[in-house]
């Protein structure tokens, strides 16, 4: 027994020691993250400090700042809800079905990674301003894209949906197809088929490509402010906001707007993430 016993602990220990070196990784990690995130965000908040409270609430709820931050938040929602119903179709078309030109549409979804936000922005105001190829056609019918907070999410859904599909399309290619054929013998519609069987198990990717193309269209800047318009109180997002009172030299109220961003994008993606926590939770114990 005793030998057995010192079997288990040497067995333990060699578990332990195969991969060396945890309290220098995790000090690299934790230096990283402070140089390049616990810094940065902590001189934010402290260049606000020497405002007056009545200075601080000016800054941040002026009339022209709370409508930038419903256009934000209320377009980046829109956005990331777009890109969490088709992409999760298009992540859905990449895996099951072998279409001619499946690895080039493939590809396409990474554009807007490798594509600069500002090049989009102009190519989309392009292609959707009341001249453009498609805008002129909805002009005629009394639709209007560009300068719009329309636009705003074309081009958030735009940048947006690469973060959904990468996301779904691991799940999807693990999933076994076996379990769909299952429940299609045992009588289930196609439709009956997502709700109960594919949709659960890609659920809390769809949640998670979801908070990805929600930060991504919160702090979005290059592709929106062509198509936007950057009309005050109408499609003026918070960075052109932030962006405007940097260029007038307003750098405490410029960090004000910031820090009320930081802490709504906290509270928001909080939300998310204990969302997607209780899916988990619920999935893994219908399991």
């Amino acid at each position: 027994m005793s030998i057995s016993l010192h079997g288990l602990h040497a067995s333990s220990r060699t578990r332990h020691l195969v991969l060396p070196g945890v309290r220098l990784a995790l000090g690299l990690t934790l230096l990283y993250l402070t140089l390049l995130v616990v810094v940065p965000l902590g001189v934010l908040v402290i260049r606000t400090f020497g405002m007056t409270w009545h200075e601080f609430w000016g800054a941040v709820a002026s009339p022209r700042a709370v409508a930038a931050y419903r256009v934000t938040f209320g377009t980046a929602v829109a956005a990331a809800l777009v890109n969490m119903v088709f992409g999760g179709i298009t992540a859905w078309v990449l895996v099951r079905y072998r279409l001619p030109g499946r690895r080039l549409l493939d590809a396409a979804v990474d554009l807007p990674f490798a594509l600069p936000t500002a090049v989009a922005g102009i190519a989309l105001t392009a292609v959707y301003a009341p001249t453009g190829w498609i805008g002129r056609f909805l002009a005629d019918r009394g639709i209007q894209i560009a300068f719009t907070r329309a636009g705003i999410v074309v081009a958030l859904v735009f940048v947006g949906l690469p973060f959904v599909v990468r996301t779904v399309q691991p799940v999807l290619q693990d999933l076994e197809r076996e379990l769909e054929e299952a429940a299609a013998s045992l009588g289930a519609s196609r439709l009956q088929t997502i709700l109960r069987v594919t949709g659960p198990a890609i659920l809390p990717a769809l949640l998670t490509g979801f908070t990805l193309a929600l930060a991504r269209g919160i702090g979005e800047y290059g592709s929106i402010v062509f198509i936007s318009g950057n009309l005050p109180m109408k499609t003026e997002v918070s960075t052109l906001l932030i962006m405007t009172k940097l260029e007038q030299f307003d750098y405490r109220g410029a960090a004000a707007i910031g820090v009320v961003m930081l802490g709504l994008s906290l509270v928001l993606l909080l939300m998310v993430n204990t969302l997607q926590a209780l899916v988990r939770r619920r999935s893994v114990a219908q399991n």
